[in-house]
């Protein structure tokens, strides 16, 4: 693992090294992270629960992610867009998710920015879409080294400005591309990991928004 970053499950698989032998991070890693998502509740979802886990693990959140949902009403933005001050009351004091009042509004904030760009755009998707990266930009393997040594990338500190300057926040560069990578902007399993190849397939037949 040390050299490659890839880990061998029970099954004979190699896995990126961060689900760790976790069997709620190997379905995480399996079934979710990396692979094309167009719809907008997910995206927006996923783009506020990044926002949670600052100074936090993925794990953390992912552990708490069903009472997120149900605390958020299902992140449904628009009905998250019209939380108020008793809602804000009932969150904080909710024990199954981060009680963290400044992520919380920002969360409110976030879907009544995401009302918006929907209305701009169409969608969400088509508007995060916009900002995939060219493959001529990505490196041709994903090895430990690379993935380690880019937490950022200059598409992500892009999309984290454009997103600020239209009023999002909890959206900076490292959150973003964090988004990125579990949205299937791009794809970062690591070159031995079964996943990377799938992902790859996924990617070549998807259709963008």
């Amino acid at each position: 693992m040390e050299k490659t970053g890839v880990i061998e499950g029970e099954d004979g698989r190699g896995r990126c090294f961060w689900y760790g032998g976790l069997e709620d991070y190997r379905r995480y890693h399996d079934e979710e992270w990396g692979r094309p998502v167009t719809d907008d509740i997910r995206l927006f979802e996923k783009i506020c629960l990044e926002g949670f886990q600052s100074g936090l693990s993925w794990l953390t959140i992912l552990r708490k992610r069903e009472n997120f949902r149900a605390a958020f009403a299902g992140f449904d933005f628009d009905k998250v867009s019209a939380f108020g001050e008793e809602d804000i009351a009932r969150l904080v004091a909710d024990a199954g998710i981060i009680r963290h009042r400044g992520k919380i509004v920002s969360t409110i904030n976030n879907a009544r920015r995401a009302i918006e760009m929907r209305d701009e755009f169409g969608s969400l998707a088509r508007f995060f879409w916009s900002f995939e990266p060219g493959a001529d930009t990505r490196p041709e393997v994903m090895t430990l080294e690379t993935l380690r040594a880019n937490p950022t990338t200059p598409v992500s500190v892009l999309l984290s400005k454009t997103l600020k300057k239209r009023g999002w926040t909890f959206v900076g560069p490292t959150t973003v591309y964090a988004f990125m990578q579990a949205m299937g902007l791009v794809n970062d399993h690591l070159d031995g990991c079964f996943c990377q190849s799938q992902v790859n397939t996924l990617r070549l037949n998807f259709r963008r928004p």
